[in-house]
């Protein structure tokens, strides 16, 4: 179990995240046209999850923005946000914001990812729902970083992630 802060009040994840250099856990997310997306779907590239309680929040949607950025000029590398929100939700957002380098994933049909993962948020008003974390998955799908973020309303650290990816 690791502790992250909402507001400055503790809340705790059922788990850690995937250690660098282990194999990534296999999942089973829901694209946005509602298929499954798996692991392998990625297969060949350096895969970038960026994971978020909600696309509808302030930080969420910094995070989704700012990958999207970075994701222009990352050769081989794919970004995945990966919430709890619907695939409806997230393709209205990503329109809206004119996102187009970034895939969105979610959890809809299981919290399994989560568990697997080790940021099922376990206690608290977001129980249920991910933690904001990192995780970069090498082409051969070994963990190659994580960040699992202390303070639930912080972004990210995307310079560590991009150094991962390099």
């Amino acid at each position: 179990m690791a502790t992250v802060t909402l507001k400055g009040n503790p809340i705790h994840t059922n788990g850690e995240l995937p250690a660098a250099g282990s194999p990534a856990p296999d999942f089973r997310l829901v694209g946005s046209d509602l298929s499954d997306v798996s692991l392998a779907s990625f297969q060949g590239k350096t895969k970038i999850l960026n994971i978020v309680p909600s696309l509808d929040t302030g930080v969420c949607a910094a995070s989704a923005k700012r990958f999207n950025e970075l994701a222009a000029r990352l050769k081989d590398t794919v970004i995945l946000t990966v919430s709890a929100d619907l695939p409806f939700a997230m393709n209205r957002f990503c329109s809206v914001e004119g996102i187009q380098h970034v895939k969105t994933l979610s959890m809809m049909r299981s919290r399994s990812f989560a568990k697997d993962y080790g940021v099922l948020i376990s206690d608290g008003p977001l129980e249920g729902i991910a933690a904001r974390a990192v995780v970069v998955i090498d082409k051969n799908d070994k963990v190659a970083y994580t960040q699992l973020v202390p303070e639930i309303g912080q972004e990210p650290n995307y310079d560590a992630a991009l150094a991962a990816v390099r």
